[in-house]
Order: structure tokens, then sequence, then C-alpha cells
């Protein structure tokens, strides 16, 4: 299972609307014991949000779902918001957080890594 972004996906998200911001949604599937690796990464991941102007929006245990197929529960649940897609794709691109990537990658079993964008409301266009 993939759980870190490919470069063919990074292209496609500066492709669309660069400098709009972008808040991610990430769904975290724990590998056995990774929940600790996780929790370092998170650390060491911190200032490298900080630099590129990230901001943890909120982190939370995933619960038992109430509507889902087998296999969509999640272990954890985090919305980051950065101030534009291409911040993100510089910040991921960086190579001093590329040393800590490894963290991540061997804490997780399973992840989703969605990009997501504010809806408008009626007119407010």
């Amino acid at each position: 299972m993939a759980v870190d972004p490919s470069g063919a996906a990074l292209a496609a998200l500066r492709a669309h609307a660069p400098d709009e911001p972008v808040v991610m949604l990430n769904l975290l599937r724990f590998a056995p014991g990774g929940r600790d690796s996780y929790q370092e990464y998170s650390r060491r991941a911190a200032p490298f949000l900080q630099r590129y102007g990230g901001e943890l929006l909120y982190a939370g245990d995933g619960g038992t779902p109430l509507v889902a197929e087998d296999g969509q529960a999640w272990d954890a649940v985090l919305l980051v918001r950065y101030p534009s897609r291409e911040a993100f794709s510089r910040m991921v691109s960086d190579p001093e957080y590329q040393r800590i990537t490894a963290l991540r990658s061997q804490a997780l079993a399973e992840a989703v890594l969605q990009p997501t964008a504010p809806w408008t409301r009626p007119g407010r266009d």
C-alpha cells in the first residue's frame, strides 16, 4: 500500500490552483507498533509545518465507524492546512524533510492523503 505521495501526484496537486490554500485530510492506519514511530515523525515534522506555513487543525483517534464498509475504519485522522498547494509541495520536497519521512512510512500500514478545498457559499462567488 502507498503511504507517501508520488511525484506524479505532487505535480497534479500543483497543477490545480497552486496558490490557493489547501487542507490535507490524512487518514492513517498504523502498522503494528507504528503509533510511536508516527508520534516521533510528528514531533520532527512540526518545524517543517511552521517553516512552510502549515497548521495542524485537528488530530484525533478514529472511532468505530457509523457508516462504512468493512475495512474502512482508520486509526487516526488529521487535518492540516497549508497556505497553498505549492507550499505543501515545497515542504514534502525539502531534502531535510525527506530525511524524516522514513518514520512516517514505517509507521503506516495504509494511508489516505487527500487535498480538500472549501465549498463556496451561494451568493459569495
